[in-house]
This record gives structure tokens, C-alpha cells and sequence, in this order.
């Protein structure tokens, strides 16, 4: 649930024609945070940032002299992109075009053939940045939000929106429509809520669908097939509608350890869906989907990577600029494709295979994801999972997330009165707001001789629940906090709430990793990618407040490359996806935490605080409960 692109537009429809921007690979600034060198610190919010990432042309070498080349595509919150890996892994080009996006309230809307236009787009432009001819592409992997697709018998669109528009098909990932729906099934207690936390979120499919049903039963009766959007990329390229594990496994409750059988098969394969509990959506009152064994929302399933149908269709190949019968690999949720394109990404290569069991992934986007591995199942309450072969086969995922980090970032910033000045002030500097906060704060620490950036927030404190709280409480009904507010309204301010907000997400993965720890998990690295990886203020914070080093990828687009692996793997040019990860990852920088035991000690006390801001609001809520009651 990565919003990549994301534009300041994201909160009004983008009805327009696409527009497509092309511009080379611009240099990294030099990191400005302690010793160690980090990646580039533009937001992916911010407007400096957009431009280059509109399209950035990285070729490594004479392109025209690779032979086999991987297409990875992503579908983000805001945008779709495409990017071309060689051997190596290493990036090509990439390029992207922005989608539309509907938002009235709790009801967010996309697409679907809005999308593959822009899929399609994205494709040509890359390759063409990268001078590659469609031959040259050997293998290709969808990776998309977690976002619901309606479509009837023919294919064509049909409306999820109250608005009626045929258009508007398909529900966003982040939508929140579905939360009493998410609490009528929660109070079913199905065992299959054991494998996701312990309930379902509203950000599942199970709530969404039943919504459909109970407020739009003219369109519950046309839709021929429910799908995951990155499901439905691959089924509109390839014409097979078979599902990922990937997607099923955690977003649908399908239980893939049903195929447990099925691993030591030489060749990957489709398989028959035994993993639908088919009480639970009897149980639910979405019993209808169980017939035509799962028609509606899959009757097979494959583990990712696996080659599907005869490859791209004919028509498929002709609007992406491609060739027919090019292979295409069963996808995979965005952010689980970021943990597959950085997992491996490691300084030096360990040949243990328990040592991928101590690595968490942090995918920062618009929300963050925390993915982490583990060769025994590990039930986490509030923490979804464990899901079996739902990222890497034969390992149970763990997977935390907050719902709003890029998202809570953008809201913190535009919403501050003195936003549009300091927006105007990057403007003319030709920087990020991004990087002219993290700039200010620097200056503002030499000024007031704070002993360290940190100390800059000791009386601000912010709880990030601004669009509830996904892991490890598992609130939906969470609201954000800010403490410490005042009258002023400067510029210098913002920096500090901005800090304050970037530091409460870093105390949230802290959370998430302290509760995955204390219940089997033994995680001691962090690695990161996604859009917020490229800010160096918010690694190494994450990394001070952790107390763990952070891995960056060599390739910044690790959730591009992780698409493009599953079409590696998919052309057959690796045996599995363990291998050609272990081939195709590269570490980058590696960012390591402050040796300064005073900036631990600060936050340790900030943690503190933030863990009683959460507290203080259910008794809060109990208080007001009782007024209204």
C-alpha cells in the first residue's frame, strides 16, 4: 500500500489526459545526518521529488547490448510505473503516469481501466528511455496496492461507488467504508482470524465485499469476478484469472498452507483453491462466493513467480508495445514486492538460510509495511499473519504496517500555516520541502545548540493514528494526537512538527518490532525501500530510535525490482524466487544508529510518552462513552 508518484492532487479526481514527464537521473545530495551516508533525502512527496521520479532514465550502460531484460510494473496509490532491469538487477530506466483517484469521505475509488491505460503508458516510455525493443524483454511481474477490482462477465468495469459511475470499480486499499463490516465479522471469532492478527481490517477484502453486498446489490449481482488489483494486472496482460498466494493468502483469509504438498513439485504450477474455509463466508453472509468452487474469487492459485497462461496476450502485447507470449509471473501485493526486491540486499551474501529470519523490510510509501520472515509459524496478535508463501516460498510472513506515514507527512505539512511559504521558499532554492525542512532543522539545532537534532521536539509529541492504528493495537478507531501546540506560526514551527511526526512513525516500527520480537521473532536489521527511504532524516531516526543499522538498496525501485524478479523467475531463468533474489538484490548504503547514549536516552523518554498517548485516549474514549451512554 505504497503510494509511489503520489501528487499533490491525490486528494481530488485527476480526470485529465495523462501527462508524461521525462527527465534524466538527477544526483543525490550529500547526507547531512551524523556519519553515515544515506540516500537521497526528497520526500517522495515532495514536488522536486515528483519530477524526478515522473520518469528517471538510469542506464547503467549501452542498453541496446542487453539480451535479456525483466519489466517490473507497480501500481501505486497516485501513479503506475515500469522499470527495466538487466542481469544483474540492476535499473535501466523507469518511467510513470499518474492515475485517477476519487475521494469523498471514508470512500476512496480507482479505475481499473484507468489504471491500464496508465500501465500501458509507464511500459512504452521506459523502454524507450532505456532503447529496448520488445524482444528484449524476457519476463514481466505486476505488483500493485491491495485494492479491490469489480469486473463482470466481459470484463468491463462495474461501480463500487455510491455515485454509481461505471468507471469507478474499483475500492483503494486505504478505503475505510468497510469498518462495521470489519467488526461484524471480527465478532464471528472464525479460526481463520488466527492467520491475520486476529481480525480482520477494514483494509481486507472480506469487509469490502460484504459493504458491496449490503449497499450496492445491484452491482454484488453483476460482478462476474472480485479480484486484487495486482491479480487483475496479471489476468488482463495474460487472460488467466488464477490468484496469487500472495494476495489470497493476505487479503482474503485463504489459508496457503492448504498446499504445504505442493512445494517440492518441480515445476511451479496452479493449483486447485483448496485454502478457502468455505464456513467463514457462509458465517459472514457471503456465502454466494463459494459457489462454482470460488469462481468469483478464484478457483486456482500460484505461488509467486509462477508463469501464467501462454504469457501476454496478443492484444495485451500490442498496448504495451511488447511481444505476445512474453512470460508473465503470478504477482504480488506492492509492498511484498518491495520485500522481495531488498530482502537480499545484504553487504556481504550469507549462505545460512535461518539468517533471513533476523531481517525486517520496511516498505515506506504513502502507509508503511513491516515485512519479516520466519521458518515457524508465529501467531501475533494485532500483527497480521502468519501467511505461508505469501512473499517467499516456504517461510510464514509476518506483516505489520501503519496506515498513514507519506499520507500523515503530506497532512502534517499542507495543513500548518506557514506551508505555503516554505513551499514557495523550496521553489526558489530549486529543492524539496523535504529538504529544506531537514535543512531548517539542522540550522535551528546549530542555533539553539541542541546537543542533537532530536532534541529539538522534547516538548512536542505526536501519536501517528491519524488513520487508525493497523499494527500492533489493531484500532481502526485510533485518532492521531499532537501535544505540544502553540500559537506560533512559523516556518521554523512546521520543522519541528514535521520532526515530531517523522519521530512518532519511527516510535510506531519500534512498536511493531518490540511486539514481534516478544512473541518468536528475533529481528536485529532493518532494511528499507519505498519513496520515505530516500528522506535521511527519517533512517536515521528510525535507525536512533530502533537502535538498529538500516540496509538501503543498491537500487533505489525495490519494489519495481521485485515485480521484474517474478518475471525472472517466470521466463525460467532462475529455479525459483529465493534464487534469483539472492542474484538480483544488492545492498547500498547502510545507515547505522547514533553511538551517543544521550540520544538514546531522549528516546527512550519520547517512547515512553508516545506508548501513554494511546492509553490516554481509551480512557478518554471510555470517559466520553459513558457521558453519551
Amino acid at each position: 500500500m505504497l503510494g509511489k508518484g503520489r501528487t499533490r492532487s491525490d486528494t481530488t479526481p485527476l480526470l485529465g489526459k495523462h501527462k508524461h514527464k521525462q527527465q534524466h537521473q538527477q544526483p543525490h545530495p550529500k547526507n547531512r545526518f551524523h556519519s553515515s551516508p544515506s540516500a537521497c533525502s526528497h520526500s517522495i512527496s515532495s514536488p522536486l521529488f515528483l519530477e524526478m521520479a515522473a520518469a528517471i532514465s538510469s542506464v547503467s550502460s549501452s542498453p541496446t547490448s542487453h539480451c535479456n531484460v525483466f519489466l517490473g510494473v507497480d501500481v501505486g496509490t497516485g501513479s503506475a510505473r515500469a522499470g527495466l532491469f538487466d542481469e544483474e538487477g540492476k535499473l535501466l530506466a523507469s518511467a510513470s503516469s499518474p492515475i485517477q483517484i476519487w475521494k469523498e469521505g471514508d470512500c476512496i475509488e480507482q479505475s481499473s481501466t484507468d489504471i491500464w491505460h496508465a500501465v500501458c503508458s509507464a511500459v512504452k516510455a521506459a523502454c524507450s528511455l532505456a532503447k529496448i525493443d520488445g524482444e528484449q524483454v524476457k519476463g514481466i511481474g505486476f505488483a500493485a496496492t491491495c485494492s479491490l477490482v469489480a469486473v463482470d462477465a466481459d470484463g468491463s468495469p462495474v461501480t463500487v461507488s455510491w455515485s454509481g459511475d461505471s468507471r469507478r470499480n474499483i475500492i483503494v486499499w486505504m478505503d475505510h467504508r468497510a469498518v462495521k463490516q470489519a467488526e461484524k465479522i471480527n465478532s464471528r471469532n472464525s479460526p481463520v482470524l488466527q492467520y491475520c492478527g486476529g481480525s480482520v481490517s477494514p483494509e481486507m477484502q472480506p469487509p469490502k465485499l460484504l459493504w458491496v453486498k449490503e449497499n450496492l446489490q445491484e452491482s454484488w449481482s453483476m460482478v462476474f469476478r472480485w479480484m486484487d488489483l495486482s491479480d487483475w494486472l496479471s489476468y488482463r496482460a495474460t487472460g488467466d484469472d488464477t490468484r496469487s498466494l500472495c494476495t489470497t493468502v493476505c487479503k482474503w483469509t485463504y489459508l496457503g498452507h492448504a498446499h504445504m504438498q505442493h512445494i517440492n513439485e518441480k515445476d511451479s504450477r496452479d493449483m486447485e483453491s483448496c485454502g478457502w474455509d468455505d464456513d467463514f463466508w457462509e458465517e459472514i453472509g457471503l456465502g454466494d462466493l463459494v459457489e462454482g468452487h470460488h469462481a468469483k474469487i478464484g478457483r486456482s492459485v500460484a505461488f509467486p513467480g509462477h508463469a501464467l497462461g501462454s504469457g501476454l496476450t496478443p492484444t495485451a502485447a500490442k498496448e504495451l508495445g511488447l511481444v505476445a507470449g512474453t512470460p508473465v509471473g503470478t504477482s504480488l501485493i506492492d509492498a511484498h514486492a518491495g520485500g522481495v526486491g531488498v530482502m537480499e540486499s545484504l553487504p556481504e551474501k550469507e549462505n545460512d538460510n535461518e539468517a533471513i529470519c533476523h531481517r525486517m523490510v520496511l516498505v515506506c510509501g504513502t502507509s508503511t509495511c513491516h515485512m519479516a520472515v520466519s521458518r515457524d509459524k508465529l501467531f501475533i496478535p494485532g500483527v497480521w499473519g502468519p501467511f505461508w508463501s505469501a512473499m517467499i516460498p516456504e517461510y510464514w510472513l509476518t506483516e505489520g504496517g501503519q496506515s498513514a506515514t507519506g499520507a500523515l507527512l503530506d497532512y502534517i505539512i499542507e495543513s500548518h500555516v506557514a506551508s505555503p511559504r516554505l513551499a514557495n521558499h523550496a521553489a526558489s532554492q530549486k529543492t524539496s520541502l523535504f529538504q529544506l525542512l531537514n535543512n531548517m532543522l539542522e540550522s535551528m539545532m546549530r542555533e539553539l545548540q541542541c546537543p542533537f537534532i532530536a532534541a529539538l521536539t522534547e516538548d512536542t509529541h505526536v501519536l501517528p493514528d491519524f488513520h487508525g492504528n493497523r499494527s500492533p493495537i489493531a484500532d481502526p478507531k485510533a485518532k492521531g494526537v499532537v501535544f505540544g501546540l502553540t500559537l506560533d506560526p512559523s516556518e521554523q514551527q512546521l520543522a519541528r512538527l514535521y520532526l515530531a511526526t517523522v519521530q512518532a512513525i519511527a516510535y510506531g516500527t519500534r512498536h511493531i518490532v518490540e511486539h514481534c520480537n516478544a512473541n518468536g521473532h528475533k529481528i536485529d536489521t532493518l532494511l528499507a525501500c519505498g519513496g520515505l527511504s530516500k528522506n535521511a532524516l527519517f533512517i536515521q531516526e528510525h535507525a536512533d530510535i530502533i537502535g538498529c543499522s538500516i540496509i538501503l538498496p543498491r537500487e533505489s525501485e525495490s519494489v519495481l525490482l521485485g515485480a521484474a524478479i517474478l518475471g525472472a523467475v517466470a521466463a525460467k531463468k532462475y529455479t525459483c524466487l529465493s534464487e534469483a533474489m539472492k542474484a538480483l538484490n544488492a545492498a547500498g548504503q547502510v545507515i547505522h544508529p547514533s553511538t551517543d547514549s544521550r540520544v538514546k536516552k531522549y528516546h527512550d523518554a519520547k517512547y515512553r510518552i508516545f506508548r501513554e498517548l494511546y492509553q490516554q485516549q481509551l480512557l478518554q474514549r471510555s470517559i466520553m462513552a459513558q457521558a453519551l451512554a
